[in-house]
């Protein structure tokens, strides 16, 4: 009952129109109890005393009837239409801003794909929930009950017998619904890795096709929908199941009915009409009642993924600070931090202190899982340290603004994001409202300007999901300009110049000596050829700081800096 109330929580915002949907199904519910009332004197009146005024009158208030009765079924479907349709947006839209405070690692836990799933998926079965199943509570609960007083007007002895096997059918719905509740969660996980699928294929499909494994991929999505076909199967043979049960009750109900009441009307002791009218009111009845059995089945199968979104939705968010950061930053401390990711047995920080003045180019370099990108990681908190602090002005972090934080870094990551849009739009991501001319001389000073102008429609070039249509070091040098745009006081410069040729990486190491100009700048780099100008190399090995010192200090120590220099040119060489 919890969960039900918490789904129908989400239609009070709504309740006005629900209120109106909810009288003009009394109404329609009204006019089809009138209905199985005007049997009596069709039968009696009109059959039977031949009452010829009668017989021209009523057809008029049989359509008429039915006519008001299509306007209210009308503006009952339009009214709980609306509130489903907006119920739906809303959900998703407070679904997908949730996800995107979510913290960083939560992305590490869970894969794109089945966060689309969520978002579209599972909130698209919600669809239904308003506009069938309340709609049913409102319209058929009404239309039953209608129908119930009619029959226990004419006959209630014969009305209660009817109807006594009714709440055993129930209870026995009831017993299905958890079936159908089991079977659908199990659907939704399925449908996850259908998306799951969809998306990992197409964002690899240059490996897909690389190793010709087209054949082999067809093979295991047609395993994956098939799962989810048998799934769907067997919702659909406990739902028919209820649908069976309901029938065979009402089966029964109609047939004693028909065989008790004959009777009756053979004694003289009911008319003709009272029986036909009784008979009408027990046969429109058990249409209503079978789709109010039918709402339970929709309930339990909206419950699967109800509960699946409140899970993601009690996913604790980022809690940001009530300070705001100065844009001048002079230092940035990092006091005994130790972090260790959630998957993972060691630390992937131990005690780090670590201390880095305005204007300072720290290289970070040591052997792969060593750190150094968790260590850049923590300054714009994309991921908390379970111990220690960072101090920026010796201010701790935890207690700023995320705006204000994340505003003070520039990030070029080696993985390259950009977006299938225009290249303008891309590089003014960072600061939206720019003008053309500072989006252009961010571009020259990532010497990207000659490149774009390149391009079919320069600036305003869409370049393709994940920039694809753009060479790597293109993606790499319109990822610097973005940088360069917002003009942080902080750069984090991880492998920038990875994906770049000789020829670019000589003229973006210039590009970003400029940007680094008293700047603070946290370089990581595999290349050592590219740090040798740092004002301080961090080497980390374990999480700890090992050795630090300049480039000329670390290659007379002979320590594990000095073993990757000799490694790596030596490797160089041959």
């Amino acid at each position: 009952m919890e969960e039900f109330r918490k789904m129908f929580e989400l239609v009070r915002p709504y309740w006005r129109r629900v209120a109106l949907a909810g009288g003009a199904s009394i109404i329609v519910s009204a006019l089809s109890g009138s209905l199985a009332w005007l049997v009596k004197p069709i039968m009696d009146d009109i059959f039977v005393k031949k009452d010829s005024f009668l017989l021209m009158m009523i057809p008029f208030l049989v359509f008429f009837i039915f006519f008001v009765k299509g306007i209210f079924l009308m503006l009952n479907g339009y009214l709980i239409g609306s509130v489903n349709q907006k119920m739906v947006m809303n959900l998703r839209n407070r679904l997908f801003s949730h996800i995107l405070n979510l913290p960083v690692g939560y992305f590490g836990k869970s894969s794109s794909g089945e966060l689309i799933s969520k978002v579209v998926n599972d909130i698209a079965l919600l669809n239904g929930l308003v506009s069938l199943t309340v709609k049913d509570l409102l319209i058929e609960s009404c239309t039953a009950i209608a129908l119930i007083c009619v029959a226990l007007w004419r006959r209630p002895d014969i009305t209660i017998i009817s109807i006594v096997a009714l709440p055993g059918a129930f209870y026995a719905i009831g017993k299905l619904g958890k079936r159908i509740r089991q079977i659908s969660r199990r659907s939704q996980e399925k449908i996850s890795h259908i998306t799951e699928f969809l998306n990992e294929s197409f964002t690899g499909i240059k490996i897909l096709k690389a190793f010709s494994r087209q054949q082999d991929e067809n093979e295991r999505f047609e395993k994956i929908t098939r799962d989810y076909y048998r799934e769907n199967m067997r919702a659909t043979r406990v739902g028919e199941t209820g649908t069976l049960l309901m029938e065979t009750v009402g089966g029964i109900g109609i047939a004693f009915v028909m065989w008790y009441g004959g009777r009756l009307v053979i004694t003289h002791a009911m008319t003709v009409g009272d029986f036909f009218s009784f008979l009408a009111a027990i046969f429109l009845m058990y249409s209503p009642i079978r789709r109010l059995a039918k709402v339970n089945i929709n309930l339990q199968q909206a419950r699967a993924p109800f509960e699946r979104i409140s899970q993601l939705l009690a996913e604790p968010q980022e809690i940001a600070g009530a300070k705001t950061l100065g844009h001048e930053i002079n230092s940035i401390e990092f006091k005994d931090v130790s972090f260790t990711y959630s998957e993972s047995k060691h630390k992937a920080l131990d005690s780090l202190n670590l201390t880095v003045q305005k204007g300072e180019i720290i290289a970070i370099v040591g052997r792969s899982g060593g750190g150094k990108t968790t260590l850049v990681n923590l300054l714009p908190r994309f991921y908390q340290p379970q111990e220690g602090k960072i101090l920026i002005n010796s201010t701790d972090i935890t207690g700023v603004t995320f705006k204000s934080l994340r505003s003070s870094f520039g990030i070029v990551s080696q993985e390259v994001i950009l977006f299938n849009d225009t290249v303008f739009a891309n590089i003014a991501y960072g600061k939206p409202g720019a003008d053309r001319e500072e989006v252009v001389r961010a571009a020259r000073a990532a010497y990207a300007h000659d490149f774009i102008m390149e391009l079919p429609q320069g600036y305003d070039t869409i370049i393709g999901e994940r920039g694809t249509r753009l060479s790597g070091g293109q993606r790499q040098r319109l990822s610097i300009a973005r940088a360069v745009l917002t003009n942080p006081p902080v750069l984090i410069l991880d492998e920038a110049t990875s994906s770049l040729d000789t020829a670019s990486e000589v003229m973006l190491q210039k590009a970003l000596e400029n940007l680094m100009s008293n700047r603070t700048t946290f370089v990581i780099a595999h290349r050592l050829s590219t740090i040798k100008k740092a004002s301080r190399i961090i080497v980390l090995d374990k999480g700890r700081i090992t050795e630090t010192g300049t480039h000329q200090e670390l290659l007379g120590h002979g320590g594990i800096y000095q073993k990757l220099y000799e490694l790596q040119f030596s490797s160089q060489e041959s």
